[in-house]
């Protein structure tokens, strides 16, 4: 703005942070190289080679895959998360879930199936 370069947040080389914020509805699916926060809605599935954060008043009606998660909102569907998922005591899974490495905090729910691989 103004003659100035806009600069973009990045996270390592190459990796931008994607934000979908409160109030925000997407209907469609989402694929992202980088971390992304979702704190609005999302009709579809997210798929991310890095990290997915879900506020606590996101939610995510579809699949996810990601290396790692953290999840405070509700998803409705499938978790394929490489790494490591933490469920957050406001979160709110109804699927199955497939991660090496699970954490799940004291009110945090989970309806579903877990297949637990190592890396």
């Amino acid at each position: 703005m103004f003659g100035k370069q806009d600069k973009v947040a990045t996270f390592g080389p190459g990796l931008v942070l994607n934000l979908v914020g409160d109030g925000t509805e997407i209907k469609g699916n989402i694929n992202s190289d980088g971390d992304i926060r979702i704190d609005g809605r999302v009709i579809g599935n997210v798929i991310t080679k890095s990290k997915m954060v879900l506020g606590t008043s996101g939610s995510i009606d579809g699949d996810v895959s990601a290396n790692s998660a953290d999840i405070s909102g509700a998803i409705k569907g499938n978790l394929t998360i490489t790494d490591i998922l933490f469920l957050k005591a406001s979160g709110h899974i109804d699927g199955n879930i497939s991660t090496s490495k699970m954490v799940i905090e004291s009110g945090g729910e989970f309806n579903g199936s877990c297949h637990m691989h190592g890396q």
